[in-house]
């Protein structure tokens, strides 16, 4: 059997990072920035209140009590010069500019609100609640850089230094169906011999949460033929197809029959469990991804976790490899069949250890439910006991 680590190392040599291209703000959440952005003006771009009061001379309040005639009020956004001379105060708005003369910003709560003449409680030093133009960012300061993952804090700053568009590399566009002439969609009723589908759902809801773009097709039955028309109708808008179920050594997979004589997809044996059989390859011009994953809902989305998703960090142009672990301690003792990594659920609590779920079967989603982490038992390892040491993948 391929091992798990020379089938993702296969996958990661074969898929490629997506192409560039400019993207409105609004479509750039999730994507992954493929330039450098800078500012071209210093942030903030002039002094400003940060907070509502008084703009002052600091000398002026240096004993306090004292009462100031209010000779203007300054609103954000306001571009008329004003000046505050000796002995006097100007009402201030936050973000509005600092008049000329003024060194630090009274706060209203210091003061009695006046308007006509304000008395002013605390002393304040120079440059108190003012935000100096530049603290943030010097023009021609970069901000962020290529390889950033573009979140709303950094769509923020995109758009704070002036940027409409930016150029990035996209969300990976993934088309998710599943196979099995007994799934039936949710919401429908079971007939004889029927299970309802989830592994399309829970798969297409994995894209997503990789920062991908997850498009459910649903489930299609056991005709091969059935298939690749199904196949082909929505290989015009995938980056890459995943697949559920029709990949095992029995009669009736699809995938299987249906993608083994194009000869660009390989179906193999992977030493692993739960997950054993596995397909993957190109299809089309394009070169499109796919991945076959087993049909058992527990093997499809540890494949996924080991496989998929390290696929889409490298399309996304994130660097790509096997999922993080942490050391942990089991609370139980566990066992895995020789030359076989297994990756059992489990809960890690915040101590460090990790109990493994009742429930381990392939089969058993409701157990995955409840796991926040899978328990990695390499291939050489068949025991460990109460309290030794795991290495687990948080989920």
């Amino acid at each position: 059997m391929k091992s798990v680590d020379a089938h993702l190392a296969e996958i990661l040599a074969t898929v490629r990072p997506l192409a560039p291209l400019e993207v409105d703000l609004e479509g750039a959440l999730g994507t992954t920035l493929a330039e450098e952005v800078s500012s071209p003006v210093p942030l903030p771009p002039f002094d400003n209140s940060a907070m509502d009061g008084y703009a002052v001379r600091a000398a002026d309040v240096a004993a306090v009590p004292v009462t100031l005639p209010v000779i203007d009020d300054v609103a954000a956004g306001s571009d008329e010069l004003r000046a505050v001379g000796p002995g006097h105060a100007v009402r201030i708005m936050t973000g509005a500019p600092v008049p000329a003369g003024a060194d630090t910003v009274i706060p209203v709560e210091w003061t009695d609100g006046g308007t006509a003449s304000v008395r002013i409680e605390r002393s304040a030093a120079a440059g108190n609640a003012i935000r100096r133009a530049g603290e943030d960012v010097q023009a021609g300061e970069v901000v962020l850089k290529p390889g950033t993952v573009i979140g709303p804090a950094q769509l923020g700053i995109i758009a704070g230094v002036g940027r409409r568009r930016v150029t990035v590399r996209p969300r990976p566009r993934v088309v998710v169906l599943s196979t099995g002439a007994e799934l039936v969609d949710p919401g429908n009723p079971l007939g004889p011999g029927q299970i309802w589908d989830s592994n399309s759902y829970t798969l297409s809801a994995a894209v997503r949460a990789a920062g991908a773009d997850g498009f459910r097709v649903g489930s299609v039955g056991d005709d091969p033929a059935a298939f690749l028309d199904t196949l082909d109708t929505h290989l015009v808008r995938a980056d890459a197809v995943v697949t559920s179920g029709g990949v095992s050594m029995g009669a009736y997979e699809p995938v299987k029959e249906a993608l083994t004589p194009l000869g660009t997809v390989r179906f193999e044996k992977v030493a692993m469990q739960p997950g054993m059989p596995q397909g993957f390859g190109v299809l089309g011009d394009d070169r499109v991804p796919i991945f076959a994953l087993p049909g058992n809902p527990v093997s499809s989305f540890v494949s996924f976790m080991l496989f998929v998703r390290p696929a889409l960090d490298r399309m996304r142009g994130l660097p790509p490899g096997p999922p993080a672990t942490v050391a942990a301690r089991t609370a139980a003792p566990l066992r895995s069949p020789a030359g076989k990594r297994s990756f059992l659920r489990g809960v890690l609590g915040a101590d460090g250890v990790v109990a493994p779920v009742h429930g381990q079967g392939s089969h058993q989603l409701a157990a995955l439910a409840a796991a926040n982490a899978l328990i990695v038992l390499p291939e050489d390892v068949t025991e460990v006991p109460e309290g030794g040491a795991v290495e687990v993948i948080r989920l």
